[in-house]
Parts: structure tokens; sequence; C-alpha cells
């Protein structure tokens, strides 16, 4: 079926099966979405115009930061937050049906890294012999062992893995924090954003900002600019520069909308007081169901 016939070109990453791509159907239904290895690919993909958004991972609740997500919006590439959507995380223990009945001999554990951490301690108290290997994404590992049912291994992944490999799960809900859940990103190479009134959250704006060199109370400068104008922060958090030690960037998330006369001043103020300031645009939370 050629793309033409499709409102919109979606990338995620991939393969299908992921976390990834269970919030990119959430809110991209209707539309063509295609996988890609590894979050570079799918923020190039957008950035070149191959695809019309990008949904990636940026944050879990219990590993924090996706790194590579941040350092690529701000180093590599010029886009927009359409969106972000709020996941639950489900981990599972699953291997091919060939060795569900004797899955307790499993030769190795196979996941993402943020998934292997996530199930620290249940793997510690029950598998703390077995050898644990990563890979790109939960769905790669779950389609690993798929594609290798001579060896007795077993993946960390979600129920959409387990059907699409078509693996059996032998322990289910294996994650150590049941309050898990992920923030994605959806991307894009305009400055629009996603509105569906029926379920979206509050809206939020986020910047990435670089201090003026060797200006003693830099930091608290830029935090009174948003503090006299009673503009919420959820989130700020430091990311190297890459120029050398002790140089960073900021990634803030400020609840309020980029174009309200208070957050176009506090921006005024931010460039006034020598910083460079990337906006990421304003956009909705949606959580998905």
């Amino acid at each position: 079926m050629e793309s033409k016939e499709w409102e919109n070109r979606v990338a995620y990453l991939g393969p299908e099966g992921t976390f990834t791509e269970l919030a990119t159907k959430e809110l991209f239904p209707n539309d063509w979405t295609i996988p890609f290895k590894t979050i570079p690919e799918c923020i190039e993909a957008v950035d070149s115009g191959q695809v019309d958004r990008a949904v990636v991972p940026v944050e879990n609740a219990l590993e924090g930061t996706v790194p590579l997500t941040i350092d690529y919006l701000f180093h590599e590439a010029d886009l927009y937050i359409a969106a972000e959507v709020l996941s639950p995380i489900e981990q599972h223990l699953m291997v091919h049906k060939d060795h569900a009945a004797h899955y307790g001999e499993m030769e190795r554990v196979y996941s993402h890294p943020h998934a292997l951490a996530q199930c620290h301690k249940f793997l510690h108290y029950h598998y703390r012999s077995v050898p644990l290997s990563q890979t790109t994404s939960t769905a790669a590992a779950a389609q690993y062992v798929s594609e290798h049912p001579e060896n007795n291994i077993a993946a960390i992944a979600n129920i959409a893995a387990a059907k699409q490999y078509d693996l059996a799960i032998v322990e289910q809900n294996i994650h150590d924090f049941h309050f898990n859940h992920t923030r994605f990103f959806v991307l894009s190479k305009r400055n629009d954003r996603i509105e569906r009134e029926a379920d979206q959250g509050p809206i939020k704006t986020t910047l990435m900002i670089k201090l003026p060199n060797d200006r003693s109370g830099a930091l608290h400068q830029v935090l009174s600019v948003f503090a006299w104008r009673q503009i919420n922060l959820s989130k700020i958090e430091s990311r190297p520069l890459k120029t050398g030690l002790g140089d960073y960037f900021f990634i803030v998330d400020l609840l309020e909308d980029e174009h309200a006369p208070l957050m176009m001043g506090a921006m005024e103020e931010l460039r006034a007081l020598g910083c460079s300031v990337k906006s990421l645009g304003s956009y909705y939370t949606y959580q998905q169901k």
C-alpha cells in the first residue's frame, strides 16, 4: 500500500511490539506507522522529511531520562514536540513455546537495558546465575528469542511482543515497581501541536537553555525569571554540552503555553541575560489507556 493513501507517516522505535509502538498506535491508530531500529534513525527520518512525525522515548519513571533522545534534539536536529504520551510499563518474562515447560533452565535473558534494570530484584532473587544480554529494544529481545528456538533463552518484554513473536509468557509483571511509566515525545518538523480535546492533559513547553559563561549565580537568575512570573517548572535537568568538563545545558519543562504573554516575556528576559534558548514548542500530554 502506497504512502499517499495515509494521512501521516509516523516513525517509531521498533521492531513491532515495542512499548513505543503501543504509544504510537494510541495516538495514531489510522496512520502509517514505520519501525526504525534506533532513536537516532527515528529522529533523522522526521528531520529529513522521510516521515511526518516520530515517536521516541524520552523518560522513564524509574530509570530517568533517555540521554540519547535529549542530546540528539539539542545537538543534531531542529525539531519540535507535537505531543507527549505517558505509557504504563509492564514487563513479562517470555520464552519460545518449545521451552515453556522447562524455562527454569534457561541459559540467558535478553532485553533492553532499562527493562533489565526495572526487573533487577526479580532477576537477582530468582535467576542471579543466568547471564543477561542487552538489546536495542524489548521487542528486539522477543524477536531474537523467537528466531532461535534451538536455544533455551528468555526475553523481557510486553504482552504485545509476546503475541507478535508467538512466545509463551512464563512469569507475569516481573518489574520491581508497579507505578512505572515511560514518557514519549511525538516529534515534528513543524511547530504544531496535536489537539484531541477528549483526553488531552495540561499544556507544557520544553526549553533547552545554555547559560552564559563565567557568570556567578546564572542558574539562580534563570529560575528567578520563571519564579516571579509564577510559571511552574515540572522538570529541570542538566546534560553535558560535549565541549569540556563542567559545561552543561539545561532542559526545562514548564506548565505554560509558549505563546502566553508571561512566557514570551520570560524568554525575552532569558536572552537579555545572555542565555541561549531553544524552544521545542508547546504540547499536550496524553495518557495511554
